[in-house]
């Protein structure tokens, strides 16, 4: 049994995913699990739909048919959401759920990484990380949303523009 929370997948009836999770939800609040399930996610992007010359937004579920969900697998934790209603069972095999990686996690875009930042535009840096490691430069622009920041570089005897990561740069 592990000791900290993972992103396990949960799969539901088709068109159940959002009653799946309030379910969830309502069960944890009732049982008082908070310190075992913490998030219940179902991933949706936000499209814009074209139909008869007019646009609207709308919400479409990334992966139908699925929930994601924050917790600490116990047998408590996965008996409460393996009978839920809906859900018919967890990714992995029948006996033991298989939780998500980091790297899927990431690439999911399922847990948003706030990384705090101590420089602003116009400070030097160096490059730490990446391909430029060691090379310094001046902030040019910094985009917390996207997690980028726009530096440029002396390199050869010339400013070239790089675009970066917020933790591929240090304060000089």
């Amino acid at each position: 049994m592990s000791e900290t929370a993972k992103w396990y997948v949960v799969h539901t009836y088709s068109g159940y995913e959002n009653k799946v999770a309030q379910n969830i939800e309502k069960v944890v609040e009732n049982r008082s699990l908070q310190d075992l399930i913490y998030e219940v996610k179902v991933p949706t992007e936000k499209v814009v739909e074209v139909k008869d010359n007019k646009t609207r937004d709308i919400e479409r579920k990334i992966f139908p048919g699925y929930v994601l969900v924050k917790m600490i697998l116990t047998d408590d934790s996965w008996y409460v959401v393996r009978n839920i209603r809906g859900v018919t069972g967890f990714v992995g095999t029948s006996t033991k759920p298989v939780p998500l990686t980091e790297a899927e996690v990431k690439a999911l875009g399922v847990e948003t990484v706030q990384v705090e930042v101590d420089y602003e535009v116009g400070d030097s840096v160096n490059v730490v990380a990446g391909p430029l490691e060691g090379f310094g430069g001046i902030i040019n622009e910094i985009d917390i949303e996207n997690n980028r920041v726009a530096v440029t570089v002396s390199m050869f005897g010339r400013e070239t523009p790089v675009d970066l990561e917020l933790n591929q740069v240090k304060k000089v």
